[in-house]
């Protein structure tokens, strides 16, 4: 990739049954650090996702009934090339996403780790034997394919986000329809297309067709999609679970969520200061997991907030594909305007500002905020930025009340010297996930992940979860000779 325009394979395409135009015409690919367009991709319409899937539920028997070994293969040879094409894909994350060179590194390893669990997946047992009450007969439950998938993957980690239901999907025989952002869509969409169709996916299985919020509508609507897959804003996620629900579809739900770090009084300050500082500015803090509120026991406040500002000054913030930074730019000036607005309504309400809360273009500088109270938009909202809010306690019964103050539960985070009491309040935390002495931004392939309350549907994504994610449980029973009944 160089600093110039790019003309791919896929200008002005999107990937159905091979390369096709889009009905939509094109959209501008635009780097956020500089506001320079890199190239343009094919905007997919309703009548694109119509035919895709039409198309995809036409493959479908066909691939599910390939042999499990030869769909382990393609998966595989997927994640070979995954990392044979790194530097490529990379420097799009970087460019197209304002991903830092490192983040965007540890993306494609941790998604080339998905492919290599997705492709274990075909050969595990498909499901289990139970006893029957009436001897002779046997009971089977397996699971089987849903058909189509449709998968609605975000701009933050496109990658990772969407290869997480895509690669799992196929592995158990489904086809997928996969609508990637439109400002992530050659990193999270149009270069994976290029992977799969490389490693040998046969033709009709994978669907990608970037769009706005039309196309994923048309996509959770379809009559042919049998289940949604969609990262993202909570406000969305309620509308499709409605969508879904109507329709008796399945959904799996992974939305925002609004992270605490607690910092009880007997932490290591210094961990916990650095457990704060990578969960809340890593990426921009525009992750779900973000740390977006630090609840410091009242003792350590001063020291803890203290140290948090401290790294927080150290952080280089520019362009990460020219200099090597910690902080990128925010994806669109829409984004940047609302981090700044909580931040200012904050301050406007009597918290204090040790450092940060100034921008320029798209580059916010990290941010350190003291004296902030639960009723403060730093506390009540997803800040989904690079800003860290210190909030005071007074004992571990407020600390739990605290974290639980929020209608999201996604993850949290426990500093403590004292494992059996990290252990004893976790369990009265309510979020999906939650890390003793680490922060919250954890993510590992093979562990089950997902949220509670309006971070989630309580779907999970990760090892053995994903068999149940992406399949139905059907139950058959067999009788060497059949019943006489009564009538």
């Amino acid at each position: 990739m160089t600093d110039n325009k790019q003309t791919c394979k896929w200008e002005g395409l999107i990937f159905s049954n091979g390369w096709v135009p889009a009905a939509g015409g094109t959209a501008p690919v635009i780097e956020p650090s500089t506001g320079d367009t890199l190239a343009a991709i094919g905007m997919g319409l309703p009548e694109d996702i119509d035919r895709a899937a039409h198309s995809a539920s036409a493959a479908q028997p066909s691939w599910a009934a390939t042999p499990f070994d030869q769909r382990a293969a393609i998966l595989r040879e997927a994640a070979r090339l995954l990392k044979e094409r790194a530097s490529e894909i990379n420097d799009w994350n970087v460019r197209e996403c304002g991903s830092t060179r490192a983040k965007a590194e540890w993306e494609l390893h941790a998604t080339y780790e998905q492919l290599h669990m997705a492709a274990a997946m075909p050969m595990q047992p498909e499901g289990a034997l139970f006893p029957s009450a009436l001897p002779g007969r046997m009971n089977f439950c397996r699971q089987i394919p849903i058909g189509v998938v449709g998968v609605i993957a975000p701009w933050n980690f496109p990658l990772l986000l969407a290869m997480r239901s895509v690669a799992p999907a196929l592995a158990v025989g489904n086809t997928v329809v996969l609508k990637p952002d439109l400002q992530s869509a050659v990193a999270g969409g149009l270069l994976l297309a290029q992977v799969l169709e490389d490693a040998g996916l046969p033709a009709g299985v994978l669907h990608v067709v970037p769009g706005g919020p039309a196309t994923g509508d048309a996509l959770v609507r379809h009559p042919k999609v049998g289940m949604i897959s969609f990262t993202g804003s909570t406000a969305v996620g309620r509308a499709i679970g409605q969508i879904c629900g109507q329709m008796l579809k399945k959904v799996s739900l992974e939305l925002g969520g609004n992270n605490a770090i607690v910092v009880l009084d007997d932490a290591d300050v210094d961990a916990a200061s650095s457990s704060g500082a990578w969960g809340a500015f890593l990426h921009q803090g525009q992750i779900c997991m973000q740390t977006g509120r630090h609840l410091v026991h009242r003792s350590l406040a001063e020291q803890y907030a203290s140290k948090l500002a401290e790294r927080a000054r150290k952080l280089a913030v520019g362009d990460p594909y020219k200099a090597q930074v910690h902080l990128g730019p925010l994806i669109n000036q829409k984004q940047r305007d609302r981090i700044d607005n909580i931040v200012r309504k904050t301050l406007a309400s009597g918290a204090t500002l040790l450092t940060g809360g100034r921008f320029e273009k798209l580059f916010y500088q990290p941010t350190v905020l003291t004296g902030v109270t639960t009723d403060m938009p730093a506390f009540t909202e997803e800040i989904f930025g690079p800003v860290a809010p210190v909030t005071v306690f007074d004992d571990d019964d407020e600390a739990v009340a605290l974290v639980n103050a929020s209608d999201y539960g996604l993850a949290a985070a426990l500093h403590t010297r004292s494992l059996s009491r990290g252990f004893a309040l976790s369990s009265r935390i309510r979020a999906g996930m939650v890390h003793l002495n680490d922060q919250t931004v954890n993510n590992e392939f093979h562990v089950p992940f997902g949220g509670m309350g309006s971070s989630g549907n309580g779907g999970r994504f990760g090892g053995p979860a994903n068999v149940h994610e992406f399949t139905q449980t059907q139950w058959i029973s067999a009788l060497d000779k059949p019943i006489a009944y009564p009538f």
